[in-house]
C-alpha cells in the first residue's frame, strides 16, 4: 500500500521528470540516435536496455574476468545544469533516511561545489525520494550504488555535471588506480569525462578504481555500518553484482549546511 507521503513524493519527482523529457523532446527528431556504446580502455558489454563500460565478472569462481565499475548507461543530456545556489565555501550535509537506517554523508563545497550544488538541487526537489539503491557489488569493487529514479540503471536526471576533486585519492599507481577507501561516496559516470548524473555510489569496504570518479563525500559510522549490513545480505541470485537481497529504498534524502 502507497501512503499519501510516499504518493506526493512520487508525483513531485515524476513532474520533474516530465519538465526535462519536455526539454529533450524540444531538440530535433533528426538529431535523435541510438544510444553510443562507450569507447574506452576498456571492453564493453551490452547489458539490458543500456551500454554499459564494463570490467564484469560472471561469477565468484571466475576471479580473472573484470567487474562492471560504477557507471550508468550512456544517454543524451540536454538539460542545462543547475545554476549554483550553495555557498561554495561551506560544507553540507546529505541525509539519506533508508529502510535500513539513516546514513549522514558529509560534503564539502570547496572541494566539489558544482556536484554539491547538483545534490542540493535534486534533493530540494524531493528527486530522490521513494528511490531504490539499484546495485550492490560483492567482489573486485565493493559499493552500494544508488541516485537512479527508475532503479535499472538508466536514470539520469537530464543534465550532466563535471568531475571534480579527481586527484583528492592519490596518483594512480601502476595498475592505473587508486583506494577509494570505505565510507567514501563518489559520482558514478560512464567512463567519459565530466558525464555525472543522478547516480552515485557508497564504498562500503576499501576499492581500487580508476581516479575518474568524484569522490563528493564520505558517510558516518552509523551509516557504513548500514551499508556494510546490506552488503553482508548478498546479492540477489546468488551472484556478486545486481539488485541487493535486502531491498533498500531511499526514503527521504536533504541536503544542507553543516
Amino acid at each position: 500500500m502507497v501512503s499519501s507521503d510516499q504518493r506526493r513524493r512520487q508525483l513531485a519527482r515524476e513532474k520533474y521528470e516530465r519538465q526535462m523529457k519536455r526539454r529533450e523532446e524540444a531538440r530535433k527528431k533528426a538529431k535523435r540516435r541510438n544510444t553510443v556504446i562507450i569507447a574506452s580502455v576498456v571492453a564493453v558489454l551490452v547489458v539490458g536496455a543500456g551500454a554499459y563500460t564494463t570490467f564484469r565478472s560472471e561469477s565468484a569462481a571466475d576471479a580473472k574476468k573484470p567487474v562492471d565499475l560504477p557507471s550508468p548507461s550512456a544517454s543524451e543530456s540536454s538539460a542545462p545544469e543547475p545554476k549554483m545556489a550553495i555557498d561554495a565555501k561551506a560544507k553540507y550535509t546529505m541525509a539519506l533516511t533508508t529502510n535500513h537506517g539513516d546514513v549522514k554523508i558529509a560534503m564539502d563545497a570547496a572541494k566539489t561545489p558544482r556536484t554539491v550544488n547538483s545534490f542540493k538541487h535534486l534533493a530540494d526537489k524531493k528527486y530522490f525520494d521513494g528511490t531504490t539503491c539499484h546495485r550492490l557489488t560483492t567482489q573486485g569493487i565493493f559499493v552500494l550504488q544508488c541516485g537512479d529514479p527508475k532503479g535499472d540503471g538508466t536514470g539520469g536526471p537530464g543534465y550532466t555535471i563535471p568531475d571534480e576533486n579527481l586527484t583528492a585519492l592519490g596518483k594512480a599507481g601502476a595498475d592505473g588506480t587508486v583506494t577509494f577507501p570505505a565510507g567514501t561516496v563518489a559520482m558514478a559516470n560512464t567512463m567519459q569525462p565530466n558525464t555525472g548524473g543522478s547516480q552515485f555510489f557508497l564504498v562500503y569496504k576499501d576499492t581500487k578504481l580508476p581516479p575518474q570518479f568524484t569522490p563528493f563525500g564520505t558517510m558516518d559510522a552509523a551509516g557504513l555500518k548500514a551499508v556494510q549490513e546490506i552488503a553482508e545480505g548478498g546479492v540477489e541470485g546468488g551472484t556478486t553484482d545486481g539488485a541487493p537481497k535486502k531491498a533498500v529504498t531511499i526514503e527521504k534524502a536533504t541536503v544542507g549546511k553543516a
